[in-house]
């Protein structure tokens, strides 16, 4: 069955659509709010309530875009997106809220929750939570906002620290888990040459793989992730067969970089490498850079995003 807000096609749909007005599925596109999050955003808090149609087909106008991405810049300075209705009432400028402020009252204490549910091997509580704030927070904002700081927080935890050991591969293990279902289930829906991850660290499970996967997965890219580390010769053989539109390469270790120009030379597509390693050979990739175009470098999943968006392999967030 289709779902209402997916292929409408009565009459007054076609005539708001000549009108100027968007459909939810492009609204999704526009601004990166996938629509599942801007329905949950009307139904609990009356955040841009659109136009329907006689058959119940939401419809946005120009100005509720406008609102949408001034919502998606206040919940990215911390606000929580339950106090951000008032924001818009009182037309409150950008300026007026000290960011920082409601970030340590907002995400720290969603980030503490998570640390206490992690340190209890809470498998359901932890996903009470993550699924409770990806209701109403697009992914990209709940990975700059909550899981990398999660992780910094996980990180400095688990130095030296007894039972680390258990509690990391605890962690990895669901989030491997819970994303990775994810990316399954969209790449049943999500069409085009994929894009290839490869983990290229010594250990499975990397975190800012997966998270960039997931992220990709989320601007509707099909994503395939090799989750263990694939020798740069062999890599190409991995390419000619998957023909994806992009590779990208994490590891926070350092890398053989003296197989890239001929990666980079056999195949006409972006080749990203990011995570740690990207800080280990700074310098050698950017003389990697100024000798070959389809070369590209990202800290994190979030810059990465940006360099498959600005390369055109995304849709625009």
């Amino acid at each position: 069955m289709t779902h209402i807000d997916q292929a409408p096609i009565d009459g007054d749909y076609q005539a708001a659509l000549a009108n100027g007005l968007r459909p939810i599925r492009d609204v999704a596109r526009i601004t990166g709010v996938n629509p599942v999050t801007l329905r949950a955003w009307e139904r609990r808090y009356g955040l841009i309530v659109p136009q329907r149609t006689a058959k119940g087909h939401r419809l946005y106008n120009e100005q509720q875009i406008s609102q949408i991405q001034t919502i998606l810049m206040w919940i990215n300075r911390g606000v929580s997106v339950s106090q951000v209705k008032g924001l818009l009432d009182t037309g409150a400028p950008a300026l007026a809220v000290a960011g920082a402020q409601w970030a340590d009252s907002q995400w720290a204490h969603k980030c503490q929750q998570l640390l206490e549910a992690i340190s209890a091997l809470a498998e359901r509580r932890i996903d009470d939570i993550f699924n409770s704030e990806l209701a109403v927070y697009p992914p990209q904002v709940l990975c700059k906002q909550l899981l990398l700081p999660l992780l910094v927080e996980l990180e400095q935890r688990w130095h030296g620290q007894f039972g680390a050991c258990l509690e990391q591969v605890f962690f990895h293990s669901w989030l491997r888990s819970k994303l990775g279902a994810r990316l399954y289930h969209n790449n049943r829906q999500n069409m085009g040459d994929p894009l290839l991850m490869v983990n290229c660290s010594d250990l499975p499970m990397a975190p800012g793989l997966w998270l960039s996967a997931w992220l990709a997965s989320s601007a509707e890219s099909r994503v395939e992730v090799f989750d263990w580390p694939v020798p740069l010769a062999e890599l190409g053989m991995a390419i000619e067969h998957i023909q994806p539109c992009a590779v990208l390469l994490y590891s926070t270790q350092p890398l053989n970089l003296s197989q890239l120009p001929t990666l980079l030379q056999g195949h006409d597509i972006t080749l990203l490498i990011t995570g740690p390693t990207v800080t280990i050979h700074q310098a050698q990739l950017l003389e990697l850079l100024s000798q070959h175009s389809n070369l590209a470098i990202a800290l994190d999943p979030i810059s990465a995003m940006q360099v498959l968006t600005d390369r055109r392999l995304l849709e625009e967030a």
